[in-house]
């Protein structure tokens, strides 16, 4: 019998913040919950209880929540939750003040800081002050090229307490990334650092921060943050000051925050923009709000003073996701730079250093560990460490064994799926409950998941698309100008009415698990069956001399053929017996199917500026089609391995 890898230990499962909610919840409403199963049936049948559960529980506040939680429940898009409230999202998180520690910042090797909870008080304070000087009113975007340290928090809490929009990217990020971004927008502000520091390098910002805001006309004025030195020459740009004079002459005091309706637009994220210019995706102050603290209180039992932390960068929703964790009274733990500076055990060092309580990555960061032959558990202590969450793409079963090996036997495991559509999770962990080799642990609460086949109906056991049958509070406001919400629609509804469909190719398993297959678009169709992608890498990266691979369908005679890249460890060459032991590892553990017509070598695989592989950029390549926007890629160089390939002419 098949054993889970990890099982909560009863003293956990009963002082668990999600078993409180449970009993609460029960009690409030006067019905049984004895489980898991049970509380998530209650929060998708009877929502309006739920999710007022949700915000008595968790503490949030406003100047008002009104009578009403959701209105026209039974439409999607067109649902509305809590429509008579009057919140700010900044005042929810900015509850707590004193001297304990609010955030922590390590930047390389370079810097530390620490704030406490007064200080990020007061320099939200000064920095809110200097918005409504410079003429921000509710509604005004202001944009954001930062590093993941305290001035970016600063600055976004600032620009929610003035009900301001707030979007950031990347420093990493080219001047035609940013201009495809903040172009649509039109931001009024622009905070922007001169220089952050990668792989124990400094790297300049200001050349570029001209070419910029030439194309930027709306903005009014740009903040520079000081981070490599402290005098970058700023005198050439326009409306520039530094952060200093910014807020100079202002004194710290009381915020003054706008309260705004529950839906007021908060952030504007961007779709990856792989295939056109990104989408801008309007997130509201109150779903991102009260999916978060659900998410970190009730799937991951952030409590106060607990300390998160999520290696992200601003230009991925886990950063919006990781400061919203203030709303929980938890220290943010925020790094920058590169996870592998100088040797790879800065993050574990950051664990033990801090105290770090929850470990946030992605799945190929443990995936690259693993390939390093890195193991923390013999060098660090990580004590601290209660839960370690993982995204960005499917975490491999053998990621599973390599966690528990070789990082922590105990600890809580959480493989989380959602996505910068809903700035919120679909399906991830649950504290109370065992966690399953290769498995997402469960749906979500209040996110009514399933998987239809293509005729649309739910299935179990077998590979479908993920959908969302019922609204949810964090469903976009909309896109940014697209009036009357075609667009929108479009992206999510067009495949099945009222369901939102997410573009995930899923299977549900019997202990409730969810297992995601890839994106649904870079599904392979040879001979007419759908497979998924991550089945096949799951196999290749096992193979030692594998350092990564991406697979794609070939168009060829009249049909698909799966052709698989692979970068190789350094010094080696793929020859015939290389490539028959991936095919064979593949046969053996996946199907005929599966296996690739070709396996080629190359240097290396182009990805997002978050870190995800782009099958798609590769396919249009191989098929002699542009790539509609190489500036959503990392290492756009990448692209000229994959072109006029002889070995993919026959």
């Amino acid at each position: 019998m098949t054993l889970p890898l990890w099982q909560p230990d009863p003293v956990r499962v009963r002082d668990s913040n999600l078993t409180a909610f449970r009993k609460a919840a029960g009690r409030r409403w006067a019905v049984e919950l004895p489980d898991y199963a049970a509380l998530h049936r209650f929060s998708i049948d009877e929502p309006e209880k739920f999710w007022q559960s949700v915000r008595e529980e968790t503490g949030l506040i406003a100047q008002t929540w009104g009578e009403r939680v959701v209105v026209d429940g039974d439409r999607m898009p067109g649902a509305a939750f809590f429509p008579d409230a009057r919140l700010n999202y900044a005042e929810n998180l900015l509850r707590r003040r004193g001297d304990g520690t609010a955030i922590v910042f390590w930047g390389e090797d370079k810097v530390e800081r620490r704030l406490s909870w007064n200080e990020l008080h007061d320099a939200v304070s000064l920095f809110a002050q200097a918005l409504r000087a410079t003429g921000i009113v509710p509604g005004d975007r202001v944009a954001a090229i930062m590093p993941n340290m305290p001035e970016t928090v600063i600055a976004a809490l600032a620009v929610a307490s003035v009900g301001g929009v707030w979007s950031s990217c990347s420093p990493d990020f080219g001047v035609q990334g940013v201009i495809d971004r903040f172009g649509q927008i039109e931001p009024k502000v622009l905070l922007a650092v001169e220089g952050y520091y990668y792989n124990g390098k400094a790297h300049d910002c200001i050349d570029k921060l001209g070419g910029i805001l030439a194309e930027l006309p709306t903005v009014e004025r740009v903040v520079v943050v000081p981070y490599t030195r402290s005098s970058p020459p700023i005198g050439d740009l326009r409306d520039t000051v530094m952060w200093d004079s910014f807020i100079r002459g202002l004194r710290p005091g009381d915020i003054v925050y706008e309260h705004l309706p529950f839906n007021h637009p908060l952030f504007i994220m961007f779709s990856s923009g792989t295939t056109g210019k990104p989408k801008c995706i309007v997130h509201g102050a109150g779903g991102t709000l009260i999916q978060h603290v659900k998410e970190h209180q009730l799937h991951l039992d952030v409590r106060p003073r607990d300390r998160v932390f999520y290696f992200t960068t601003c230009g991925w929703m886990m950063w919006n996701w990781l400061i919203t964790a203030l709303a929980s009274q938890a220290t943010l733990l925020l790094y920058d730079g590169s996870p592998f500076y100088p040797d790879g055990n800065v993050l574990f060092d950051f664990a033990d250093a801090e105290r770090m309580t929850h470990f946030g990555t992605s799945a190929k960061y443990i995936d690259a560990l693993n390939k390093a032959g890195l193991r923390p558990k013999e060098s660090h202590n990580l004590a601290s460490v209660r839960v370690m969450t993982s995204t960005g793409s499917p975490l491999a079963p053998e990621s599973f064994d390599f966690v528990y090996a070789h990082i922590k036997n105990n600890l809580h495991l959480a493989s989380i799926a959602g996505g910068t559509d809903i700035i919120a999770c679909f399906v991830g962990g649950v504290p109370t409950e065992p966690v399953w080799r290769g498995e997402i642990q469960a749906r979500m609460l209040g996110m009514a998941v399933e998987v239809f086949n293509d005729d649309g109906q739910p299935v179990k056991g077998e590979k479908g698309e993920l959908v969302c049958t019922r609204p949810f509070p964090s469903m976009p406001v909309g896109f940014w100008n697209d009036p009357d919400g075609s667009r929108y629609h479009a992206a999510y509804f067009d495949r099945f009415d009222n369901v939102w469909c997410h573009g995930d190719f899923v299977e549900l398993t019997e202990h409730e698990g969810i297992v995601i297959h890839g994106r649904s678009d870079a599904v392979l169709n040879p001979g007419g069956v759908r497979i998924g992608t991550s089945e096949i890498y799951r196999q290749v990266e096992q193979q030692d001399e594998v350092v990564e691979g991406i697979v794609i369908g070939q168009e060829w005679d009249n049909d698909v053929r799966v052709v698989l890249f692979v970068v190789l460890r350094e010094g080696l060459t793929l020859d015939d017996d290389l490539t028959q032991k991936i095919k064979r590892k593949i046969r053996e553990n996946c199907t005929p199917r599966h296996v690739p017509a070709k396996v080629v070598q190359v240097a290396d695989i182009p990805r997002t500026k978050s870190g995800k592989i782009t099958e798609l950029a590769v396919r249009d390549v191989v098929h002699g089609r542009p790539v509609k926007n190489v500036e959503a890629l990392a290492n756009a160089d990448s692209l000229a391995f994959f072109k006029d390939l002889p070995e993919l002419q026959r």
